[in-house]
């Protein structure tokens, strides 16, 4: 995982700063990619340890279509809690309950997690269910048929991106748009992310969309190629400065890898516990808060 501390050094030493929507301020540079190989190991951090956990219980929860946390917080996730905590403590429900007894609240109580827990359109609804007016668009199960059938097709992309539905989402999609390659039996996918929080962000974009590659692979019968990653506006937030210095000292361990415990067919047949991370030894977590 050089290639992401490379990414960390380039935003440090050619980004300005500049200011964004959550006050917090940035150092920014706009235009980078990166590259990983699938066969040369599973690309997870190793200079501070990822959540696992979360990284495959959003991906699933992205590929069930579902866009309300409910089943995140279920399974102990917490990465979307501030989102919808922001929206309750502006509503006229609110009287002063902390985050712990709001995530409880969704937890248990299926009517406030409808009321709010709910994100709006994001990203499951947009690749699993995309408003066509007169009815809905399966992109992801579209992709995978053209996959098999098509395989050579330039087409084989979805969109996060609805501009009708952005206005309704808690936060528009910052991974917008993945377009999926075949050759010599091998399946690349790259991904091109508008916006990128590059130390808390990042590290789960990469892991999960290297771990969407693998299970579609593993679904239409190719082997893993290449993980492209591009990004618009690369930032690093100016609270954010001592926890990357602290992961710029620390030099990258071998790469993990990923097991697949059951043959799958179908995307949409993938558990939890169909998915095991073998080898992985990081270092120590470095915290770092999310800017809302």
């Amino acid at each position: 995982m050089r290639a992401y501390l490379d990414f960390l050094n380039h935003i440090l030493e050619h980004g300005v700063k500049k200011d964004d929507r959550t006050n917090t301020g940035t150092i920014s540079t706009f235009g980078y990619q990166m590259r990983f190989d699938l066969s040369d190991g599973f690309p997870l951090l190793t200079t501070k340890r990822i959540h696992m956990k979360s990284v495959v219980h959003e991906l699933l929860w992205f590929i069930k279509g579902d866009t309300n946390i409910r089943y995140l917080v279920q399974n102990d996730v917490r990465i979307w809690n501030d989102w919808p905590y922001a929206a309750f403590k502006a509503s006229p429900d609110y009287r002063g309950e902390s985050m712990e007894r709001f995530v409880e609240n969704i937890k248990n109580d299926a009517a406030f997690a409808a009321r709010y827990g709910d994100l709006g359109p994001v990203y499951g609804r947009q690749w699993r269910a995309w408003d066509a007016g007169n009815g809905t668009i399966d992109q992801l199960a579209d992709v995978i048929a053209e996959i098999r059938q098509n395989p050579d097709s330039r087409r084989l992309i979805v969109s996060a991106w609805n501009p009708a539905e952005v206005g309704q989402m808690a936060l528009p999609p910052c991974h917008t748009l993945f377009q999926f390659y075949v050759a010599e039996g091998k399946l690349s996918c790259q991904l091109y992310q508008r916006s990128a929080d590059a130390f808390l962000g990042v590290p789960f974009n990469i892991a999960s969309y290297a771990l969407l590659t693998l299970m579609v692979a593993e679904v239409t019968g190719l082997r893993p190629g290449t993980f492209v990653h591009a990004f618009g506006d690369c930032h690093i937030y100016l609270n954010h400065l001592d926890q990357v210095a602290t992961q710029l000292t620390r030099q990258p361990r071998p790469l993990p890898r990923i097991v697949f415990k059951r043959t799958v067919e179908n995307i949409a047949d993938f558990r939890y516990e169909d998915i095991e991370l073998v080898g992985y030894d990081p270092y120590p977590p470095i915290k770092g808060k999310v800017a809302v």
